[in-house]
């Protein structure tokens, strides 16, 4: 009996370390990878600085594209930002990248570069609005410039404006994710 108490509680204190070493030390990293993950930190940084842009956002907004998964969706969009090659293309003209090519968006560099120049040029067109700006990286910029219009202006526009559920659902979780890649990783982003 004494013995059986003995060997419950030694397993019971391994649990408790084991759980503590997952919590407080490299466990604790790999779940966060797991669920908020983010890669390409430095570039983020760069990009952000280049641009004038929030990292917390930009790396908000490759979580909400590809969880930081480069990919070639359906529609053709490619790398982390989801870039298609039509706006890469646009954006290559307005910056007078004479080099580029569509292939160049699968390079981590390349992609989140254009995504921020994007992101950058969308904010500006919306007098500093992220929440139009965050829309119209989903839903194009056509479909937003005809809500704002709608609403009344940019100044009236709520969240409540935006029909297609997807893109709220889209800004909303920009907004919640860019909160949180603040928090947990104010140095990586260079915060602190």
């Amino acid at each position: 009996m004494i013995i059986r108490r003995r060997l419950a509680a030694l397993v019971a204190l391994v649990v408790i370390a084991v759980g503590a070493i997952v919590w407080f030390g490299p466990g604790q990293r790999a779940l966060r990878e797991l669920t908020l993950p983010l890669h390409h930190a430095d570039i983020i940084r760069q990009q952000a600085r280049e641009k004038n842009l929030d990292p917390a956002l930009i790396a908000a907004v490759i979580f909400q594209e590809t969880k930081f998964r480069p990919r070639t969706s359906a529609a053709g969009a490619e790398g982390l930002m989801q870039i298609l090659p039509s706006t890469a293309e646009f954006l290559a003209r307005r910056t007078h990248g004479i080099t580029f090519v569509p292939s160049d968006l699968s390079t981590p560099q390349v992609n989140i570069s254009y995504g921020c120049y994007y992101l950058r040029y969308l904010t500006d067109h919306y007098g500093g609005n992220l929440t139009l700006a965050v829309a119209a990286y989903n839903a194009g910029l056509s479909n937003v410039d005809q809500w704002v219009a709608r609403a009344g202006g940019p100044s009236r526009f709520t969240d409540s404006d935006i029909p297609f559920p997807e893109t709220r659902a889209y800004v909303q979780s920009v907004r919640r994710h860019r909160r949180a890649y603040r928090q947990r990783y104010a140095h990586e982003l260079g915060y602190r």
